[in-house]
């Protein structure tokens, strides 16, 4: 199994951008979650405070792609670092006004302005497709072990960042997130030997990669992905709260990435053959049927045998995670021009955030209106949206697959059903 990796990090350089990468990743699991305990701590209401990390989430999902535009044409470091300088700026003047006590619109002003941060995991696989783009085998692996990179982002990112929002100062988390995002993205810039060069076709680029039908369907089927992360966090913690041990939701959530974790690490050593659709619609369709067993689970045992019944349907629910993601990147890789590839996976991590932003609100509502176990609806209702949407694309990405492999231009694959 090792072996696979070994092979992928064999190139020069590869193991620098990766780690980088990783470093100037973090901040994306940090900063939401650590404007929320900052504010609830400075301000003392968790409405202004989740107002303005949302504000965050939507400024990142309108301007995120634009700044992965902007790479595609002009280069990864010429655009990174302004993006940078300009994202960590903002973040010091939201910890600036929320300690001075400045007015609320000042923190939404400044959160909108964190929203160019720039997406370092879509240019950290760019950076593996553009060394292994005639290698599937090892693009594969090299795409799965990203997905675990992601993966432990999301469980030690928040961790770092409430626990040290809580035991140190309030802006300790965001602050922290800040220097991970300076620190690493100065360091991911300077792996210049890997860095892909702008593709000629990107300096005239007309419309934008969201035209393509086949990534449309990737997009929504994100976004109810992320509907599911979202909602079954929050419904989560509401659990174990309502049966007396809410600080055990960190355990439970930790064993639903633990599943992905596995699962990604296996993925990533195996030689897949067969339709890469209908792989991924599998993997949705895995995804949702998971969470039935979750709900079930926390209508029928209450108490800590509910608890352990929970953390073990999450366990396996997470097997579907990585290898779903997996999948779709590579799809992005096949689906999109390489002159775009930057925009083109930014545009999914960007209907993936949509979706948690969306899972997260519609979950809290269920649980406020009819407790902690009716909340689980929300993600077997989300799953149910995902697994139509990847159903009636199947289709598009076929399509877009074949012409792709026919070697079409980007304009000919967007038009091709119409």
């Amino acid at each position: 199994m090792l072996s696979s990796y070994r092979q992928i990090f064999a190139a020069p350089g590869t193991l620098a951008f990766s780690t980088t990468g990783f470093v100037s990743r973090l901040p994306i699991s940090m900063t939401g979650i650590g404007i929320v305990t900052m504010l609830s701590q400075l301000r003392g209401s968790y409405g202004v405070a989740g107002l303005v990390s949302a504000t965050l989430a939507v400024s990142a999902a309108v301007l995120g792609p634009q700044v992965s535009r902007l790479v595609d044409r002009h280069g990864q470091r010429r655009i990174v670092l302004p993006a940078t300088a300009v994202t960590v700026l903002a973040a010091v003047g939201l910890l600036l006004c929320a300690r001075l006590e400045a007015p609320d619109w000042t923190l939404f002003l400044f959160a909108a302005g964190m929203g160019v941060m720039p997406s370092t995991g879509a240019m950290v696989r760019a950076r593996w497709a553009h060394l292994y783009r005639d290698e599937a085998p090892k693009l594969h692996t090299a795409y799965s072990f990203e997905a675990v990179v992601d993966e432990i982002c999301f469980i030690v990112g928040p961790i770092l960042s409430i626990g040290l929002a809580t035991a140190v100062f309030p802006e300790a988390g965001v602050l922290l997130a800040g220097l991970f995002l300076m620190v690493g993205v100065v360091l991911f810039a300077g792996q210049r030997s890997t860095e892909p060069p702008v593709h000629p076709a990107a300096r005239h680029a007309g419309s934008s990669v969201i035209r393509n039908r086949g990534l449309q369907v990737l997009i929504l089927t994100f976004v109810a992905t992320g509907a599911i992360f979202g909602s079954v966090e929050v419904v989560t913690v509401a659990f174990s709260e309502a049966q007396g041990h809410k600080s055990v939701a960190s355990v439970i959530l930790a064993l639903w990435a633990f599943g992905s974790c596995l699962a990604g690490v296996v993925f990533g050593t195996l030689r897949l053959k067969g339709s890469m659709a209908a792989r991924f619609f599998g993997g949705v369709l895995f995804m949702a049927v998971s969470m039935v067993p979750l709900l079930l689970a926390a209508e029928s045992v209450r108490g800590v045998g509910g608890l352990i019944a929970v953390g073990a349907a999450l366990l396996v629910a997470g097997i579907a995670i990585s290898p779903t993601l997996i999948t779709a990147m590579a799809l992005v890789e096949r689906l999109v021009p390489a002159s775009q590839l930057t925009e083109g996976m930014t545009w999914t991590t960007t209907g993936l955030a949509l979706g948690v932003a969306l899972g997260s609100s519609a979950g809290g509502w269920v649980v406020d209106a009819s407790g902690a176990a009716a909340g689980y609806w929300v993600p077997v209702t989300a799953g149910v949206f995902g697994v139509l949407t990847a159903l009636v694309g199947l289709r598009r990405l076929g399509t877009g697959l074949a012409a792709a492999a026919a070697g079409q231009p980007a304009a000919e694959t967007v038009d091709l059903e119409r």
